[in-house]
């Protein structure tokens, strides 16, 4: 399933001066300077500016000063020019410092609601089927709108406004004194983080055609299962099963643990991965029906005639590569967040990276984690293989014929429009009283998704969030509702988060891993939701035990993400090739240290097969932070009433996840009720 809270990404590039994607692309002379006024110069201005207004103003005037300084160049006009500037723009006056706060706050609601809407509308034809893809849907699609915004705003000066008004705080600096604000306080740091750098709006757009383009190569990454053959030439999976990688593949091999065949099916479509992973897998099979191919020998048939089978070319590298290039060209145009690391860290997520790296070391190393994989085993009857890692049983719908539910689904949603008749429904049955649920509902529309499925918000009020999920031609399956469910409790984030929230700059969430936390939730349900639950006295310990396997899982994925990385930066001349090399080496090197101790196995690459990798940079640990969160708020919810609490902590808004976390449920993201929830599960459960 590919989640890919489009609100989250574009509310990030936009609150960031469309720098959440940052390129450096060369240029010959290298990047223009940002600043060109010097040290002396700059402490005059101070001095200036404090025998103006006095001490009182000393912290606001230096870093003030300090920040305008920091991006003011020749084309923003002389050093006198930046003196004038500062003595006529600084605000003293705290009652005309928040007319211009809200003034801001207004326009900005307007400038990046607007920017969203065109995206989500350039966007259609390539995110849903209404169509062939043309040429000129893929360039319409890679259009940036707010490309131009920061070189118009540093252009007419208001970029300078706010950077001599609003101090910008480090995360160090708000995790010390972040309990402390009130809610103005946190909406003027917000306001302050606005722009933390001047990318020329050519690599904006640069940035935002090359993740396009990586998008639509995962989006028509499908296999056609039916023409899947193995040693025997047995066809195992239907004809007309087509699966997008490594999301629909993943899901039909989960889907197969209580399934005739099952087994046969998984070690298939385990060789699949193999070879995307290494590039070996033949480009003829991608995405096409026209072959039959045997993964076990990748051989190619046509037309029952044994075919030459190219093998793709590094392209899935290369695509991260881009990715990477793209990414890291506009380093010298950040000062604030000089590598892609620390904005996807210290900026984005606001946990830093290191800190995110140790924790889920801790849990993939944990005893806890060796005893479910115990149990697994004891469950299979077998030895795990390394697609255990996404072991399906410990959930309630596991033991159930998916076929079946998907004849649920598909008789219930015949087609997008169906489901969007139920959204308020299915809130009721999550406990939201019908007013609630009408007001959250009447504001997101769901169409079918071209592509594994995602949520997409609105930028500002007025307009709507999108729910896209897979709908085939009978209607929507178990997996497409599966997929709905967990995007569905992505727009209800969004929503909440944007329509109740008190300071406009503070719609949304901490990070991404707070609003995959609700969809979590949301996903968790969607069997009771369905009217099929099963009344399983053991539910809560199973629950338990997936939500340890779970993050086990998305933990290595990530650190596989994390350390490719930082070879990346170690390494920025690169081919494809050498980033391939790289690539397996060091997933399997993380499966060596974390898993083979579980598993028995050796040297498995499998943890590098996640799409996100590719198309998404940096956003795999959103996820398993997401898990974490999920389960300390479920914990949390227990004899309270969800919509309530889902009220209550939405509304808090981004701020920083740890003061997010306290006044939501009491404590820091930890993983400690994982493991000790687990602990209690695995004696129960055995």
């Amino acid at each position: 399933m590919k989640t890919k809270t489009k609100l989250i990404v574009m509310a990030v590039i936009i609150m960031a001066g469309i720098t959440t994607h940052c390129t450096r692309t060369v240029k010959e002379g290298g990047p223009m300077p940002l600043s060109s006024i010097d040290e002396a110069s700059k402490n005059q201005v101070i001095l200036a500016l404090k025998e103006k207004y006095g001490d009182d103003q000393a912290f606001r005037i230096e870093r003030g000063v300090s920040q305008a300084a920091g991006f003011w160049n020749d084309s923003d006009g002389t050093m006198e020019d930046f003196k004038t500037f500062c003595m006529e723009r600084f605000i003293a006056d705290e009652d005309e410092l928040a007319l211009v706060f809200n003034r801001l706050s207004a326009a900005l609601e307007s400038l990046f609601g607007s920017y969203n809407k065109i995206s989500v509308d350039l966007k259609i034809p390539i995110h849903v089927p209404i169509g062939p893809i043309l040429p000129v849907d893929e360039i319409l699609g890679g259009y940036s709108p707010g490309a131009h915004f920061a070189d118009d705003m540093f252009g007419n000066k208001l970029a300078f406004i706010v950077l001599l008004n609003f101090p910008f705080y480090s995360l160090d600096e708000k995790i010390e004194l972040g309990d402390d604000w009130n809610r103005r306080q946190w909406a003027y740091a917000r306001m302050g983080e606005l722009f933390t750098s001047r990318t020329p709006a050519a690599l904006n757009q640069q940035v935002s055609r090359t993740l396009t383009d990586a998008d639509n190569y995962i989006t028509d990454y499908n296999i056609y299962m039916g023409r899947l053959r193995d040693h025997d030439n047995r066809q195992l999976f239907p004809d007309d099963m087509r699966l997008i990688s490594h999301w629909g593949i993943r899901d039909e091999l989960k889907s197969n643990y209580s399934a005739p065949e099952g087994f046969e099916k998984q070690k298939m479509i385990y060789e699949v991965m193999l070879r995307i992973i290494r590039q070996e897998i033949p480009q003829d099979v991608i995405n096409n029906d026209a072959p039959t191919w045997n993964p076990f020998t990748n051989e190619v048939f046509k037309d029952s005639e044994k075919a030459a089978g190219e093998r793709e070319p590094d392209t899935r590298y290369q695509v991260l590569l881009d990715n990477f290039r793209v990414l890291y060209a506009t380093d010298p145009y950040q000062p604030f967040y000089p590598t892609c690391i620390q904005r996807a860290f210290d900026k984005n997520m606001e946990i830093p990276q290191r800190e995110v790296e140790e924790l889920f070391m801790a849990l993939a190393s944990s005893p806890e984690v060796k005893m479910a994989g115990e149990l697994i085993s004891l469950r299979l009857g077998r030895p795990l293989e390394p697609f255990d890692i996404w072991y399906d049983g410990f959930k309630a719908r596991s033991t159930m014929n998916e076929e079946e539910l998907s004849k649920i689904t598909r008789a219930r949603y015949p087609d997008n429009k169906a489901f969007e008749k139920d959204l308020t429904n299915i809130l009721v049955k999550l406990g939201f009283n019908r007013d609630s649920a009408l007001s959250i509902t009447s504001r997101i529309t769901v169409d079918a998704a071209r592509g594994s499925g995602h949520a997409w918000g609105a930028a500002m009020r007025g307009e709507k969030a999108r729910l896209r999920t897979r709908i085939g031609p009978q209607g929507m399956d178990y997996k497409g509702y599966n997929i709905a469910m967990h995007e569905f409790g992505h727009n209800v984030e969004q929503t909440i988060s944007l329509y109740n929230i008190d300071y406009y700059i503070l719609q949304g969430v901490p990070n991404t891993g707070f609003t995959e936390a609700l969809a979590f939730l949301f996903q968790h349900r969607d069997l009771e939701v369905l009217g099929v639950g099963e009344k399983d006295p053991m539910a809560a310990h199973l629950a338990a035990l997936d939500n340890l396997w779970s993050n086990y899982e998305i933990m290595g994925v990530s650190l596989v993400d994390m350390r490719v990385w930082k070879w990346l930066y170690d390494n920025p001349n690169a081919n494809a090739a050498q980033l391939k090399e790289a690539v397996l080496r060091i997933a399997t090197e993380v499966w060596n240290s974390y898993f083979a101790p579980v598993f028995g196995v050796e040297d498995s690459p499998i943890l590098a097969i996640y799409s996100h990798m590719i198309d998404n940079p940096l956003y795999l640990s959103a996820y398993p932070v997401g898990h974490l969160i999920q389960f300390q708020i479920d914990e949390y919810m227990v004899g309270k009433k969800l919509a309530d609490e889902v009220y209550r902590m939405y509304t808090l808004g981004m701020i920083i996840p740890r003061a997010w976390m306290k006044q939501a449920v009491g404590e820091p993201i930890s993983i400690g009720p994982t493991l000790r929830a687990a602990q209690e599960a695995a004696g129960v459960v055995r």
